[in-house]
């Protein structure tokens, strides 16, 4: 739905009236993002469901059953008031984008539970990051000169994931409606950061003879590297379903994607610094041992009796090692990968168990689905 310039406006005014009101601490919150050199403001939806006048609260039903109406529009609010408050932070032409957090209830999902009916709508879903692909720039605006007439001419592009409007053609121009030619101005043009996030749900919460389920989240701007694969986040955003190339026939089947705006890991703890200088000092202390290697490897799930090189294996698969380049142009990987194989009931599983507990991003995956499926 491409918006009107008049209705825009219109949402525009009725936000900038609803975050003026003395019950929103929105300034506060401005403020803390232009202290931290940020573009993103994250709105809490708890803030806007306790307004008094319970307005909040119908604007948040607005944006979260509606939000490619009403995403620019706040986004364009956001950003008056904060050039309102700092009129030195934003140069011209810079918007600040708009994130969500808080309490989303029945719309807080998995990605099996990510069905249709929350097509078009806003929504927070969880589940643990699988994959994540490159950064990669983005084309928003094209400048181009021609010498001929020595005028600069710009595009703006727009595909089916923006919030702007309609989709805009993707031919980059190469000549002007007279047919002279155009130089591209690289220096002048923009473009804005793009990676795609492919979000599992959790394997242990899966359903008995089932595989786990896949979203892939668009992630651009700020967003980009702000998980890694392993990280458990919940990411809200948008789902759309985009239209798939049909050659000569009519495909009713969509692609969905999540087109994320905030991204939290889950997982903070695991990420977060957690050694005392007692730890560190201990650490020290062992590190002077001679057998602090068989110390390592007998710590590890001491309830498991022997197996003394397959527990300093894995020592040595968590710890990981250097990489090397020989002169000979040979490259030996830092990293290993191990396989145990034995008999039933010879604490196989127990020891990649006990390797979950102290490894807070490692994934645990069996062949038990597979097997039950077939």
């Amino acid at each position: 739905m491409d918006l009107s310039e008049e209705l825009r406006a219109q949402h525009k005014r009725t936000f900038v009236k609803f975050f003026e009101n003395e019950n929103v601490n929105l300034k506060t919150e401005i403020k803390d993002m232009t202290d931290h050199k940020r573009r993103r403001l994250i709105i809490n939806l708890s803030d806007l469901y306790n307004d008094k006048n319970g307005e909040g609260a119908d604007l948040a039903r607005r944006i979260l059953y509606n939000p490619s109406e009403y995403m620019q529009p706040l986004c364009d609010a956001i950003t008056e008031i904060t050039r309102t408050c700092d009129p030195k932070y934003l140069k011209e032409g810079e918007q600040v984008l708009v994130g969500f957090e808080g309490p989303f209830v029945s719309r807080r999902v998995t990605p099996r539970e990510l069905l249709s009916g929350f097509i078009g709508s806003m929504v927070c879903v969880e589940g643990i990051v699988t994959k994540c692909s490159l950064v990669r720039p983005k084309v928003v605006k094209s400048v181009h000169f021609c010498p001929s007439t020595g005028k600069f001419t710009a595009r703006e592009y727009r595909d089916i994931t923006s919030n702007m409007g309609l989709p805009t053609g993707s031919v980059y121009p190469t000549r002007d409606d007279s047919g002279n030619l155009l130089v591209t101005e690289y220096g002048l043009c923009q473009y804005k950061d793009h990676q795609t996030v492919s979000m599992q749900e959790v394997p242990e919460n899966s359903a008995p003879g089932q595989l786990p389920r896949t979203v892939d989240v668009i992630v651009e701007d700020d967003l980009v590297d702000s998980c890694k694969p392993g990280d458990r986040v919940a990411i809200v955003g948008i789902y759309k379903a985009l239209p798939g190339s049909s050659k000569g026939g009519v495909n009713g089947v969509f692609r969905t994607v999540l087109i994320a705006n905030s991204v939290s890991l889950l997982n903070k703890e695991a990420n977060a610094p957690i050694y005392t200088a007692e730890d560190i000092n201990k650490i020290k202390k062992i590190s002077e041992r001679d057998d602090a290697f068989d110390l390592l490897a007998n710590s590890l799930a001491p309830s498991i009796y022997g197996h003394s090189w397959i527990k300093k294996a894995v020592i040595l698969l968590m710890l990981g090692g250097t990489e090397k380049n020989l002169k000979n142009g040979t490259h030996l990987r830092g990293d290993i990968n191990m396989m145990m194989v034995g008999d039933p009931s010879v604490a196989k599983s127990q020891l990649l168990r006990a390797i979950m507990n102290i490894a807070p991003l490692a994934i645990s995956t069996t062949g038990r689905v597979l097997l039950e499926s077939d």
